[in-house]
């Protein structure tokens, strides 16, 4: 897929949509070999390809989706972190409904946006979603405001000319399968996300400890942990995202720096996600690190995702 150069100016963010070029690194050294069905990986400055496979071939993302929720908050015209967001039962009742992965957050606890974004990255919270998809969709109901904040979220996906991407979901969880992307276009949704400060902010956390009063006057410590175990293991790794799902399988949304040169890519449907993710970038920066890459450990009692 080619996109026409343009630049539009959102939410203080600047979306440079360029041509995706073929990747030009395969005729200097092996392109790698991969368990995953689709990945991508592009230069994070210009927006250039780097690696593919299949990638303009539509699947479904799981928690991936996440990044396009935090990033659809991220550039809300006006928005303020420090904003609090009451934490309401319906949020925990969906996450035990779906058995869905979670930030554990307390009904009546008041959580800053700030908070509710590391909710949402770190231990990969739908109720954290669920939250943030409320306070940022327009209605009358609870079903309404997250279908407009879902609405907003394709709207970011068109601003991005990403024709391959759909979503009917604020966390991955599809109710009818219509939520999907391709490799290139996550690689691109999430080049955009990795240009908010505050996004990097969040994702390049191991690790997350903060506080939050409670509708009896107390206060409650939160911590999270980083379900993505690339970070702290593949050296200059900077984030961003996991997602696992039965028919999404296990996806990675990866960014690592070196040298000053920064690259982001995909895996989609991976059974060996962060070796995958290890390999590809190896291919961008030249190096050889997944061969000798040990996986940092989560302690026990972490979201898995």
């Amino acid at each position: 897929m080619r996109r026409t150069a343009v630049s539009v100016l959102a939410g203080g963010l600047l979306l440079t949509v360029s041509p995706l070029a073929a990747p030009a690194q395969a005729a200097t050294r092996p392109v790698p070999s991969t368990s995953a069905k689709g990945g991508f990986l592009l230069n994070q400055a210009d927006g250039k390809a780097v690696y593919g496979k299949a990638n303009n071939t539509r699947r479904q993302m799981a928690s991936t989706t996440k990044i396009v929720t935090a990033i659809t908050v991220l550039t809300e015209p006006g928005v303020n972190l420090n904003r609090k967001v009451t934490i309401k039962q319906a949020y925990r009742d969906y996450v035990a409904r779906e058995g869905a992965s979670t930030a554990d957050l307390k009904t009546g606890d008041k959580l800053t946006v700030r908070q509710l974004l590391s909710a949402l990255m770190l231990p990969s919270g739908c109720d954290a979603a669920y939250a943030l998809a409320d306070a940022f969709g327009t209605g009358s109901t609870r079903a309404a405001r997250t279908k407009s904040f879902i609405g907003k979220m394709n709207k970011k996906a068109a601003a991005l000319k990403l024709a391959n991407t759909k979503f009917d979901s604020f966390d991955g969880i599809s109710p009818t399968g219509n939520n999907y992307t391709t490799p290139a276009d996550m690689a691109w949704m999430a080049r955009h996300a990795m240009s908010s400060p505050t996004f990097r902010e969040v994702v390049k956390a191991t690790s997350y400890k903060t506080t939050a009063p409670t509708s009896s006057g107390g206060t409650r410590t939160y911590t999270w942990y980083n379900t993505n175990k690339l970070l702290g293991s593949y050296s200059g790794a900077i984030g961003v995202k996991t997602g696992t799902g039965t028919a999404a399988g296990p996806c990675l949304v990866f960014a690592a720096t070196r040298n000053g040169k920064t690259y982001t890519g995909v895996v989609l449907n991976g059974t060996d996600r962060y070796n995958d993710a290890a390999k590809i970038l190896d291919y961008g920066f030249g190096s050889s690190s997944a061969r000798t890459m040990e996986l940092r450990s989560l302690p026990a009692g972490a979201q898995r995702d």
